[in-house]
């Protein structure tokens, strides 16, 4: 299952399209009679290394797309589970679903509920005359067959979800249907993060780039998002003729729009494949287990390549240039594998391109904006919080003119950020304030149209008198920051540390403290800390010590710890090298308190 070659999906429109340079085997190509100067191209860069596979879609030398996958990455959005039910929680009406992952999955009463006529985006219903349709022939008609030779068996767990699924239930009737011990297929909708698990649902769905295939929903449907009625007629014309096995449903999602039959084709033909390697894990399940895993990063890449208009796919490895050269051969031919190139510099590919100092960029805090205008980006645990400021930006010749330009601009730079760092949950863009309401009407317009591009889903809502755009983006997966950076284990991710002001302080509250405790005892003291806090004990502070000296009639001396974090500072006796402890009430009936 996993060398096989399988579907996926990344990202779909991209706004921008620029001139771009790259090699094939370090060699410049040209394409007819235009070089690649004079072409604008699209281009996806891929870095394939053991512990890391790193993809970026470049448009005009700019990065516009950047993921990354690592070994061991478990329950990714799309993965389809047997799991079994562990307990249910009236009061949150959810279940609570062992995927054999580790972490028990999330099931909502809604989720289990069949799907209704929306799915995904919002359908309109398409009449087909299936007695008007062709033969089936291709894989359609191996699906068929392969579930044929299974009707004199007994009922498949996949038999039995369809029987099921057909009954009508509510909410109230989820914990007599679903008891616990039930076993079910789920899909993940949403990816483990932090201490949560995953998120599942029982309606199965299989997302191409531009069908959705809904294996037990008859429905034939188009995004309510192609308004064109010529388009919509055109589109369920195609749908109409696509050979979809009995029983199972589709729905045309929005990017369809404009394109050409074969796409349709080529696209269910892969979908069914894809859950026909489904079936076959079905065959003798293990509960729980996964029967299908999402593609991972390279198969999906080949996936898009094959849909999307990419000029070329440069990769670092000779193997997974194999393997992407072979599958475009495959399903696209000579014309479509011809396109992928094998990188052999020295250099790593991501500095070739000027990848690196891109991706660096992704973690900053503050995002630089050509006109001198930036934007800061803080997550938070309850929100997005991203403020636009105008900055060295004075290209307009007033003050409006400025406002209105640094807002569109930055308009286009968030849309471009919320998808490099993957970020979502409730986001509040702070635009400079405008004066008039056609200028906050631009911004909302333009900012609707970027996030179309979004493979997340958005919800936007128009800019308030206060400067204030408040949208919602899907969370299906950690951001890109929590995948490559871990909590500091000092300051637990709050990015502060205490002063050196605030350490002398502690310092000579627990000298003070001890040297009280010792007062009869004919013993010195040495204070061990971080280089910078000595700085200050020994230059601001060496007044104070003196004092500190002089009332108790001990010896101190300091010593500077490189090893030692800045928070931290130890006392010891430098003659026994026995170090003090502070005063507790474990220790209040004694003197002093030593530990080795």
């Amino acid at each position: 299952m996993k060398d096989r070659w399988r579907l996926g999906y990344i990202a779909g429109n991209y706004r921008r399209i620029g001139l771009l340079q790259s090699p094939r085997n370090e060699t410049e190509t040209t394409m007819g009679t235009q070089t690649q100067k004079e072409k604008e191209k699209r281009q996806i860069i891929l870095s394939c290394e053991k512990l890391e596979t790193r993809f970026a879609l470049l448009n005009n030398q700019r990065l516009e797309e950047y993921n990354i996958e690592r070994p061991g990455d478990e329950t990714s959005v799309g993965s389809v589970y047997i799991g079994k039910i562990v307990n249910l929680e009236p009061s949150l009406q959810a279940a609570f679903v062992d995927l054999g992952t580790g972490k028990n999955a999330f099931l909502h009463y809604w989720d289990m509920i069949p799907a209704s006529q929306e799915k995904l985006d919002k359908m309109a219903n398409i009449p087909v005359n299936k007695a008007e349709k062709k033969k089936s022939t291709g894989i359609s008609e191996k699906l068929r067959q392969l579930l044929s030779r299974k009707n004199h068996k007994q009922p498949t767990i996949m038999e039995r979800e369809q029987k099921r699924r057909r009954q009508k239930i509510d909410i109230k009737d989820i914990p007599e249907l679903f008891p616990e011990g039930t076993e079910l297929l789920v899909q993940v909708t949403k990816g483990p993060i932090g201490t949560k698990g995953p998120r599942v649902t029982t309606n199965i769905s299989i997302a191409g780039r531009f069908l959705v295939m809904m294996p037990y929903s008859e429905h034939i449907g188009l995004s309510s998002k192609i308004d064109n009625s010529q388009e919509r007629n055109r589109l369920r014309k195609i749908l109409s003729e696509l050979d979809v096995p009995d029983g199972m449903g589709l729905i045309c999602r929005t990017v369809g729009e404009g394109r050409k039959s074969v796409f349709f084709k080529r696209d269910m033909d892969m979908l069914l494949d894809y859950w026909h390697h489904i079936e076959e894990s079905m065959e003798n399940p293990v509960v729980p287990s996964a029967v299908y895993s999402e593609p991972n990063l390279l198969e999906r890449t080949i996936r898009d390549f094959m849909t999307e208009d990419i000029d070329e796919i440069i990769v670092d490895d000779s193997k997974s240039y194999r393997q992407i050269y072979q599958a475009l051969n495959k399903f696209g031919g000579k014309k479509l594998s011809n396109r992928v190139y094998q990188y052999n510099r020295a250099q790593p590919i991501f500095e070739y391109y000027k990848i690196k100092s891109q991706v660096n960029a992704i973690f900053n805090r503050e995002v630089q904006m050509p006109s001198g205008g930036y934007i800061c980006i803080d997550e938070t645990e309850a929100l997005i919080a991203i403020d636009v400021n105008s900055g060295k930006n004075r290209s307009a010749k007033d003050q409006p003119e400025t406002i209105i330009a640094t807002n569109l601009e930055a308009a286009e730079e968030v849309a471009r950020q919320l998808r490099l760092r993957n970020i979502g949950g409730l986001v509040v863009i702070d635009f400079i304030d405008m004066r008039y309401a056609k200028d906050r009407d631009a911004v909302f317009k333009l900012m609707r149209k970027l996030v179309k591009s979004d493979r997340a889903k958005t919800r936007l809502l128009p800019i308030s008198r206060l400067g204030l755009m408040e949208m919602t983006r899907q969370r299906e997966y950690e951001s890109l920051k929590d995948t490559v950076y871990a909590s500091c284990p000092y300051c637990s991710g709050t990015g502060k540390v205490k002063s050196s002001m605030s350490m002398s302080v502690e310092i000579q509250r627990r000298l003070n403290e001890i040297m009280k405790r010792n007062q009869s005892k004919d013993i010195s003291f040495r204070i061990f800390m971080h280089p910078t806090v000595l700085a200050r004990m020994k230059n601001a502070d060496a007044r104070l010590m003196g004092e500190l000296e002089d009332k108790y009639g001990k010896n101190l001396s300091f010593r500077a710890d490189t090893t030692m974090h800045r928070e931290n500072f130890k006392i010891v006796d430098p003659d026994t090298g026995v170090e003090f402890t502070p005063y507790s009430s474990d220790n209040s009936k004694k003197r002093y308190s030593r530990q080795r």
